[in-house]
Protein backbone atom coordinates (compact mmCIF):
# COMPACT_ATOMS: atom_id res chain seq x y z
CA UNK A 1 0.00 0.00 0.00
CA UNK A 2 1.41 3.44 -0.90
CA UNK A 3 -0.89 5.72 0.93
CA UNK A 4 -1.00 5.13 4.64
CA UNK A 5 -1.23 6.88 7.97
CA UNK A 6 0.59 5.39 11.48
CA UNK A 7 -2.00 5.50 14.54
CA UNK A 8 -2.51 8.70 16.14
CA UNK A 9 -0.10 10.39 13.81
CA UNK A 10 -1.23 13.82 11.61
CA UNK A 11 0.42 12.70 8.83
CA UNK A 12 -0.48 11.06 5.80
CA UNK A 13 2.10 9.00 3.73
CA UNK A 14 3.51 7.68 0.49
CA UNK A 15 5.50 5.10 -0.40
CA UNK A 16 5.94 3.77 -4.42
CA UNK A 17 7.97 3.04 -6.77
CA UNK A 18 8.23 4.72 -10.67
CA UNK A 19 10.35 3.46 -13.33
CA UNK A 20 12.51 1.74 -11.14
CA UNK A 21 13.04 4.82 -8.47
CA UNK A 22 11.58 4.61 -4.82
CA UNK A 23 10.11 8.06 -3.97
CA UNK A 24 8.88 8.94 -0.46
CA UNK A 25 7.18 11.92 1.40
CA UNK A 26 4.23 12.67 3.63
CA UNK A 27 1.52 15.38 4.28
CA UNK A 28 -0.25 16.42 7.28
CA UNK A 29 -3.49 16.51 5.36
CA UNK A 30 -6.58 16.63 7.19
CA UNK A 31 -8.44 13.51 5.58
CA UNK A 32 -7.73 10.93 3.20
CA UNK A 33 -8.96 12.45 -0.01
CA UNK A 34 -6.36 15.80 0.27
CA UNK A 35 -3.98 13.26 1.27
CA UNK A 36 -4.62 11.76 -2.16
CA UNK A 37 -4.49 14.72 -4.00
CA UNK A 38 -1.26 15.13 -2.85
CA UNK A 39 0.11 11.53 -4.12
CA UNK A 40 -0.99 12.17 -7.46
CA UNK A 41 0.72 15.18 -7.54
CA UNK A 42 3.78 13.53 -6.31
CA UNK A 43 3.62 10.57 -8.78
CA UNK A 44 3.02 13.26 -11.42
CA UNK A 45 6.62 14.85 -10.37
CA UNK A 46 8.16 11.63 -9.65
CA UNK A 47 7.13 10.46 -13.31
CA UNK A 48 8.89 13.88 -14.71
CA UNK A 49 11.78 13.21 -12.48
CA UNK A 50 12.27 9.73 -14.02
CA UNK A 51 11.56 10.80 -17.64
CA UNK A 52 14.60 12.92 -17.45
CA UNK A 53 16.81 10.25 -15.83
CA UNK A 54 15.76 8.65 -18.64
CA UNK A 55 16.60 11.39 -21.01
CA UNK A 56 19.43 12.19 -19.52
CA UNK A 57 20.59 9.09 -18.32
CA UNK A 58 22.84 10.21 -15.26
CA UNK A 59 20.87 10.25 -11.30
CA UNK A 60 19.81 13.71 -10.44
CA UNK A 61 21.58 13.30 -7.23
CA UNK A 62 24.19 16.22 -6.46
CA UNK A 63 26.87 13.57 -5.88
CA UNK A 64 26.03 12.31 -8.78
CA UNK A 65 25.97 15.88 -11.01
CA UNK A 66 28.76 16.53 -9.23
CA UNK A 67 30.90 13.57 -10.50
CA UNK A 68 30.35 13.15 -14.03
CA UNK A 69 30.43 17.33 -14.16
CA UNK A 70 33.96 16.74 -12.58
CA UNK A 71 34.79 13.37 -15.27
CA UNK A 72 33.47 15.87 -18.33
CA UNK A 73 34.87 19.05 -17.88
CA UNK A 74 35.92 19.53 -14.23
CA UNK A 75 39.30 17.70 -13.83
CA UNK A 76 40.19 19.46 -16.95
CA UNK A 77 39.81 23.01 -15.92
CA UNK A 78 43.50 24.61 -15.33
CA UNK A 79 42.13 25.57 -11.88
CA UNK A 80 40.91 21.80 -11.21
CA UNK A 81 41.85 21.78 -7.62
CA UNK A 82 39.76 25.30 -6.92
CA UNK A 83 36.57 22.87 -8.84
CA UNK A 84 36.95 20.15 -6.88
CA UNK A 85 37.37 21.98 -3.65
CA UNK A 86 34.27 24.12 -4.81
CA UNK A 87 32.07 20.91 -5.46
CA UNK A 88 33.36 19.32 -2.28
CA UNK A 89 31.57 22.51 -0.47
CA UNK A 90 27.99 22.03 -2.13
CA UNK A 91 28.09 18.51 -1.21
CA UNK A 92 29.08 18.95 2.10
CA UNK A 93 26.17 21.76 2.52
CA UNK A 94 23.38 19.98 0.71
CA UNK A 95 23.93 16.73 0.88
CA UNK A 96 24.81 14.23 -1.47
CA UNK A 97 21.62 13.03 -2.15
CA UNK A 98 20.25 16.41 -2.53
CA UNK A 99 18.32 16.13 -6.20
CA UNK A 100 19.53 18.80 -8.28
CA UNK A 101 15.83 19.95 -9.48
CA UNK A 102 15.18 20.80 -6.14
CA UNK A 103 17.58 23.44 -5.58
CA UNK A 104 15.25 27.03 -4.93
CA UNK A 105 16.49 30.62 -4.30
CA UNK A 106 15.92 29.89 -0.91
CA UNK A 107 18.70 26.96 -1.03
CA UNK A 108 21.05 29.38 -2.74
CA UNK A 109 20.60 32.48 0.06
CA UNK A 110 21.25 29.86 2.45
CA UNK A 111 24.42 28.98 0.83
CA UNK A 112 25.54 32.15 0.83
CA UNK A 113 24.83 33.00 3.99
CA UNK A 114 26.76 29.36 5.32
CA UNK A 115 29.38 30.31 2.94
CA UNK A 116 29.67 34.05 4.41
CA UNK A 117 30.40 32.95 7.81
CA UNK A 118 33.38 30.62 6.66
CA UNK A 119 37.07 32.13 7.94
CA UNK A 120 38.81 33.29 5.39
CA UNK A 121 42.46 34.60 5.72
CA UNK A 122 44.76 36.39 8.50
CA UNK A 123 41.72 35.89 10.90
CA UNK A 124 39.30 38.11 8.76
CA UNK A 125 36.11 36.17 6.82
CA UNK A 126 35.40 34.47 3.63
CA UNK A 127 36.12 37.30 0.73
CA UNK A 128 32.88 38.33 -1.16
CA UNK A 129 34.71 36.14 -4.49
CA UNK A 130 35.36 32.95 -2.39
CA UNK A 131 31.31 33.09 -2.11
CA UNK A 132 30.58 34.08 -5.58
CA UNK A 133 33.07 31.56 -6.56
CA UNK A 134 30.79 28.56 -4.53
CA UNK A 135 27.85 30.27 -6.34
CA UNK A 136 29.23 30.18 -9.48
CA UNK A 137 30.41 26.47 -9.14
CA UNK A 138 26.59 25.60 -8.58
CA UNK A 139 25.42 27.62 -11.45
CA UNK A 140 27.60 25.54 -13.64
CA UNK A 141 26.02 22.47 -12.11
CA UNK A 142 23.28 24.02 -13.74
CA UNK A 143 24.41 24.69 -16.85
CA UNK A 144 25.69 21.63 -17.39
CA UNK A 145 22.98 19.56 -16.65
CA UNK A 146 20.63 21.89 -18.82
CA UNK A 147 22.96 20.90 -21.77
CA UNK A 148 22.42 17.09 -20.74
CA UNK A 149 18.61 17.77 -21.23
CA UNK A 150 17.48 18.43 -17.54
CA UNK A 151 14.51 20.49 -17.07
CA UNK A 152 15.08 22.72 -14.20
CA UNK A 153 11.93 23.97 -13.45
CA UNK A 154 12.64 25.50 -10.14
CA UNK A 155 16.28 27.00 -11.20
CA UNK A 156 17.11 30.08 -9.13
CA UNK A 157 17.68 33.58 -10.16
CA UNK A 158 21.16 33.65 -9.84
CA UNK A 159 21.52 37.30 -10.04
CA UNK A 160 19.90 37.93 -7.01
CA UNK A 161 22.52 35.92 -4.85
CA UNK A 162 25.89 37.54 -6.02
CA UNK A 163 27.39 39.21 -3.63
CA UNK A 164 28.98 42.87 -4.83
CA UNK A 165 32.53 43.05 -5.17
CA UNK A 166 34.50 45.61 -4.19
CA UNK A 167 35.96 47.51 -7.40
CA UNK A 168 39.54 46.49 -7.96
CA UNK A 169 42.21 49.33 -7.32
CA UNK A 170 44.28 50.18 -10.01
CA UNK A 171 47.54 50.65 -8.62
CA UNK A 172 50.68 51.98 -10.44
CA UNK A 173 54.27 52.41 -9.56
CA UNK A 174 55.49 55.58 -8.74
CA UNK A 175 58.74 57.65 -7.77
CA UNK A 176 61.54 55.15 -7.81
CA UNK A 177 59.55 52.67 -7.05
CA UNK A 178 60.05 50.81 -10.30
CA UNK A 179 63.98 50.84 -9.65
CA UNK A 180 64.07 49.74 -5.87
CA UNK A 181 61.95 46.45 -7.20
CA UNK A 182 65.10 46.18 -9.84
CA UNK A 183 67.69 46.48 -7.49
CA UNK A 184 66.29 44.23 -5.01
CA UNK A 185 65.60 41.50 -7.42
CA UNK A 186 67.82 38.16 -7.66
CA UNK A 187 69.86 38.08 -10.96
CA UNK A 188 68.07 35.04 -12.10
CA UNK A 189 64.83 36.31 -11.24
CA UNK A 190 65.15 39.65 -12.90
CA UNK A 191 64.17 38.42 -16.69
CA UNK A 192 60.92 37.63 -15.39
CA UNK A 193 60.53 40.71 -13.44
CA UNK A 194 61.11 42.76 -16.42
CA UNK A 195 59.07 40.76 -18.63
CA UNK A 196 56.18 40.86 -16.71
CA UNK A 197 56.40 44.92 -16.69
CA UNK A 198 57.26 44.91 -20.39
CA UNK A 199 54.37 43.00 -21.44
CA UNK A 200 51.58 43.34 -18.64
CA UNK A 201 50.63 39.58 -19.07
CA UNK A 202 49.58 37.53 -15.95
CA UNK A 203 51.47 35.48 -13.66
CA UNK A 204 50.50 32.35 -14.89
CA UNK A 205 50.88 33.44 -19.17
CA UNK A 206 53.94 34.70 -17.77
CA UNK A 207 55.31 31.14 -17.66
CA UNK A 208 56.59 30.74 -20.76
CA UNK A 209 57.75 27.60 -22.27
CA UNK A 210 60.33 27.95 -25.49
CA UNK A 211 57.45 26.82 -27.58
CA UNK A 212 55.15 29.38 -27.38
CA UNK A 213 57.77 32.26 -28.55
CA UNK A 214 57.66 32.31 -32.30
CA UNK A 215 61.10 33.64 -33.41
CA UNK A 216 60.35 33.84 -37.42
CA UNK A 217 56.77 35.10 -36.69
CA UNK A 218 58.25 38.09 -34.03
CA UNK A 219 55.21 37.24 -31.49
CA UNK A 220 54.75 35.55 -28.55
CA UNK A 221 51.30 33.20 -28.07
CA UNK A 222 49.97 31.70 -25.17
CA UNK A 223 46.76 30.52 -24.04
CA UNK A 224 45.68 32.56 -20.98
CA UNK A 225 42.68 33.44 -18.85
CA UNK A 226 39.47 31.13 -19.59
CA UNK A 227 41.74 29.53 -22.22
CA UNK A 228 41.79 32.92 -24.73
CA UNK A 229 45.37 33.24 -26.75
CA UNK A 230 47.08 36.19 -25.55
CA UNK A 231 49.69 37.12 -28.06
CA UNK A 232 52.39 39.63 -27.59
CA UNK A 233 55.02 41.32 -30.22
CA UNK A 234 58.39 40.41 -29.67
CA UNK A 235 59.20 43.75 -29.54
CA UNK A 236 63.29 45.01 -29.42
CA UNK A 237 62.98 45.06 -25.36
CA UNK A 238 61.57 41.54 -25.49
CA UNK A 239 63.97 40.33 -27.11
CA UNK A 240 66.73 41.34 -25.14
CA UNK A 241 65.29 39.87 -22.11
CA UNK A 242 64.09 36.61 -23.82
CA UNK A 243 67.45 36.26 -26.24
CA UNK A 244 69.89 35.39 -23.47
CA UNK A 245 67.91 33.13 -21.77
CA UNK A 246 68.68 29.98 -24.67
CA UNK A 247 70.32 26.77 -23.26
CA UNK A 248 69.17 27.50 -19.75
CA UNK A 249 66.29 24.92 -20.05
CA UNK A 250 65.03 23.01 -22.65
CA UNK A 251 61.12 24.00 -22.31
CA UNK A 252 60.72 27.18 -19.67
CA UNK A 253 61.90 30.42 -20.74
CA UNK A 254 62.39 31.55 -17.42
CA UNK A 255 64.77 29.52 -14.64
CA UNK A 256 66.02 30.29 -11.26
CA UNK A 257 69.25 29.00 -9.82
CA UNK A 258 69.11 26.69 -6.22
CA UNK A 259 70.41 28.50 -3.40
CA UNK A 260 70.88 25.17 -1.64
CA UNK A 261 70.23 21.37 -2.05
CA UNK A 262 66.49 20.32 -0.85
CA UNK A 263 62.86 18.92 -2.52
CA UNK A 264 64.95 17.46 -5.31
CA UNK A 265 66.93 20.49 -6.26
CA UNK A 266 70.64 20.31 -6.36
CA UNK A 267 72.85 24.22 -5.31
CA UNK A 268 73.56 26.01 -8.42
CA UNK A 269 71.45 24.40 -11.01
CA UNK A 270 68.77 25.85 -12.45
CA UNK A 271 64.97 25.47 -12.46
CA UNK A 272 61.79 26.64 -14.22
CA UNK A 273 60.20 29.68 -12.30
CA UNK A 274 57.00 28.35 -10.84
CA UNK A 275 53.60 30.26 -9.48
CA UNK A 276 54.56 29.92 -5.88
CA UNK A 277 58.01 30.46 -6.45
CA UNK A 278 57.69 33.39 -7.88
CA UNK A 279 54.72 34.61 -5.02
CA UNK A 280 57.45 33.60 -2.07
CA UNK A 281 60.29 35.71 -3.76
CA UNK A 282 57.95 38.80 -4.65
CA UNK A 283 56.78 38.94 -0.97
CA UNK A 284 60.91 38.86 0.20
CA UNK A 285 61.74 40.96 -2.89
CA UNK A 286 58.90 43.46 -1.61
CA UNK A 287 60.12 43.90 1.36
CA UNK A 288 64.06 44.23 0.32
CA UNK A 289 62.35 47.33 -2.03
CA UNK A 290 60.98 48.98 1.44
CA UNK A 291 57.88 48.76 -0.64
CA UNK A 292 54.36 48.15 0.60
CA UNK A 293 50.61 48.03 -0.96
CA UNK A 294 51.75 46.42 -4.02
CA UNK A 295 50.82 43.11 -5.69
CA UNK A 296 52.56 41.18 -8.11
CA UNK A 297 49.30 42.03 -10.00
CA UNK A 298 49.84 45.53 -9.89
CA UNK A 299 52.79 44.87 -12.31
CA UNK A 300 49.85 44.34 -15.09
CA UNK A 301 48.06 47.65 -13.48
CA UNK A 302 51.22 49.83 -14.24
CA UNK A 303 51.57 48.64 -17.61
CA UNK A 304 47.81 49.10 -18.52
CA UNK A 305 48.21 52.93 -16.87
CA UNK A 306 51.25 53.73 -18.61
CA UNK A 307 50.32 52.19 -22.04
CA UNK A 308 47.22 54.40 -21.62
CA UNK A 309 48.93 57.71 -20.42
CA UNK A 310 51.16 57.21 -23.80
CA UNK A 311 48.61 56.12 -25.93
CA UNK A 312 45.87 58.02 -25.39
CA UNK A 313 43.68 55.17 -26.72
CA UNK A 314 40.92 52.89 -24.86
CA UNK A 315 40.84 50.38 -27.25
CA UNK A 316 44.56 49.50 -27.92
CA UNK A 317 44.94 49.46 -24.07
CA UNK A 318 42.17 46.62 -24.20
CA UNK A 319 43.74 44.73 -27.07
CA UNK A 320 46.99 44.53 -25.07
CA UNK A 321 45.49 43.53 -21.47
CA UNK A 322 43.46 40.88 -23.20
CA UNK A 323 40.27 42.08 -22.17
CA UNK A 324 36.89 40.78 -23.12
CA UNK A 325 34.71 44.05 -22.06
CA UNK A 326 35.93 47.89 -22.71
CA UNK A 327 34.44 48.43 -19.27
CA UNK A 328 37.35 46.60 -17.63
CA UNK A 329 39.52 48.68 -19.34
CA UNK A 330 37.86 51.71 -18.59
CA UNK A 331 39.54 51.25 -15.19
CA UNK A 332 42.37 53.18 -16.50
CA UNK A 333 40.71 56.09 -17.98
CA UNK A 334 41.77 58.07 -14.34
CA UNK A 335 45.27 58.62 -16.13
CA UNK A 336 43.29 60.76 -18.85
CA UNK A 337 41.77 63.30 -16.43
CA UNK A 338 44.46 65.98 -17.92
CA UNK A 339 43.07 65.48 -21.09
CA UNK A 340 39.78 66.34 -19.49
CA UNK A 341 41.33 69.03 -17.36
CA UNK A 342 42.79 70.49 -21.04
CA UNK A 343 39.41 70.18 -22.66
CA UNK A 344 37.71 72.13 -19.95
CA UNK A 345 40.51 74.71 -20.30
CA UNK A 346 40.01 74.92 -23.76
CA UNK A 347 36.08 75.70 -23.30
CA UNK A 348 36.53 78.46 -20.91
CA UNK A 349 39.21 79.99 -22.95
CA UNK A 350 36.46 79.99 -25.74
CA UNK A 351 34.32 81.51 -23.47
CA UNK A 352 36.12 84.26 -22.48
CA UNK A 353 36.97 85.37 -26.36
CA UNK A 354 33.67 85.25 -26.88
CA UNK A 355 32.41 87.58 -23.91
CA UNK A 356 35.28 89.76 -24.87
CA UNK A 357 34.11 90.14 -28.43
CA UNK A 358 30.33 91.30 -27.35
CA UNK A 359 32.47 93.71 -25.07
CA UNK A 360 34.53 94.96 -27.72
CA UNK A 361 31.22 95.07 -30.02
CA UNK A 362 29.24 97.25 -27.47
Amino acid sequence: MSLYRRPRSPYWHFDFWCGGHRFQASTKATNKREAKKVEDAEREKAERRVAQIKATRTSLKLQDVATRYWKEIGEHHKGSANTWHQLGKLITFFGPGKLLPDIADGDVAALVAWRRGHPGKAGRLLSVYAVNDTTEQLKKLFTRAKMWGVQLEREPTWKKHWLREPEERVRELVGDEAERIEAATRDDYLPFVRFARTTGMRLNECLLKWSEVDWSANQIRKRGKGGRLVTRPITSTIRRILWPLQGHHPEFVFTFIATRTRDDRIKGERYPVTYNGLKSHWRYLRKQAGISDFRWHDLRHDFGTKLLRETRNLKLVQRAMGHAKIATTARYAHVLDDDIAEGMEAVERSRTRSLNKLRNAS
